[in-house]
């Protein structure tokens, strides 16, 4: 025989108070005293009731929904990030929806009807390619105002977003090759357009030229983030008639890429070339060698992004302004094995 679905009377008729009261508590448990939550609550737990979040988020002409754009769910870096979106959203009444923008499935017309739709009440995106056009979809149909960049953002848009010291975190990777005493020290970029890009290798210059470091133009090669491009990149190197005696790359798959390369053709990781990455994914610790990197705190990207989002769906209601200086996650040098002193 089937189960008798547990209703809102048959909470309120366990607790021993009203509809109103059990309602209340669903909805506004601060105006209810502790003794009179605890009741509510236990008397759902032992009737089993379950709250029609369809009804409720009719009722409240809210969602109840996030969506998040990933750039590449095949990545292992965002899955920290997620991670942390996913664990701050774990006490609040909101699902998340995940998107993966690497073949344009989601454009920014899919988004702007979700919106209006109803179907989430706010987006999280770490995809900072997204194109102008789109963007100025958002504006264009008023749903801008709940949209947050984590991780990447877009330049010349006044979005919010929380963002990692990309920066900092470049000097850092150059100066700690420099302290090892190394003076000949590559690059390996991000993608040309990439916002990440361009922050690391402005850091990588200005530490360069404040340490006062001989440059070469081949010295600065262009990845993509990938380990192919680590690989490719490899072979330019073990071409070079003067090469590099360090090498940062943007990211820790250019870094494995490379040093797999190098590692391949009879070149020593650090012995004879030490190699810095960024982003410390899980990998890291474990490869061999162990890569010494720029570590970002993903978790708290993803969860800083999560509360600015619902700062700026509150904002949206009582149309206020929002704060759109960048949120800076700091970075930090983790020493592992894959950088060593120079041997002369």
């Amino acid at each position: 025989m089937a189960q008798k679905i547990a209703r809102i009377q048959d909470v309120a008729k366990e607790a021993g108070v009203s509809t109103a009261t059990v309602s209340r508590a669903l909805s506004n448990p601060e105006l209810l005293t502790e003794a009179t939550r605890d009741i509510v609550f236990a008397a759902i737990r032992s009737t089993g009731y379950r709250v029609n979040r369809a009804a409720r988020n009719l009722r409240t002409q809210q969602a109840g929904a996030i969506l998040v754009l990933v750039p590449n769910l095949g990545n292992p870096f965002f899955s920290q990030i997620l991670a942390g979106i996913s664990a701050s959203f774990g006490n609040r009444d909101y699902s998340v929806l995940i998107a993966d923008t690497k073949d344009h499935a989601t454009s920014g017309k899919h988004v702007v009807d979700y919106f209006l739709d109803a179907q989430i009440d706010g987006m999280i995106c770490l995809d900072g390619a997204i194109s102008h056009q789109e963007l100025q979809l958002f504006e264009d149909n008023g749903v801008s105002g709940k949209i947050v960049f984590a991780c990447e953002w877009a330049h010349d848009v006044a979005l919010p977003s929380v963002r990692s010291d990309n920066v900092r975190g470049a000097k850092l990777a150059v100066r700690h090759l420099y302290d090892l005493g190394h003076r000949k020290i590559a690059h390996i970029t991000g993608p040309q357009e990439n916002v990440l890009t361009h922050a690391r290798r402005e850091g990588m210059l200005a530490e360069r030229a404040r340490l006062e470091l001989p440059a070469r133009e081949e010295w600065i090669i262009r990845g993509d983030f990938s380990l192919e491009s680590g690989r490719m990149a490899g072979e330019r190197i073990l071409a070079m008639n003067d090469r590099p005696t360090a090498v940062f790359c943007a990211s820790d798959q250019v870094a494995f890429g490379l040093i797999s390369t190098l590692t391949a053709n009879g070149v020593r990781v650090p012995e004879d070339i030490s190699v810095v990455g960024f982003d410390d994914i899980e990998l890291s610790e474990f490869y061999v060698p162990a890569l010494t990197t720029i570590r970002q705190d993903r978790r708290a990207l993803g969860a800083r992004a999560v509360s600015l989002l619902l700062d700026c769906i509150d904002v949206a209601h009582t149309r206020t302004d929002v704060e759109m200086e960048p949120v800076m996650v700091d970075v930090e040098l983790i020493v592992r094995d894959s950088a060593a002193p120079l041997v002369c």
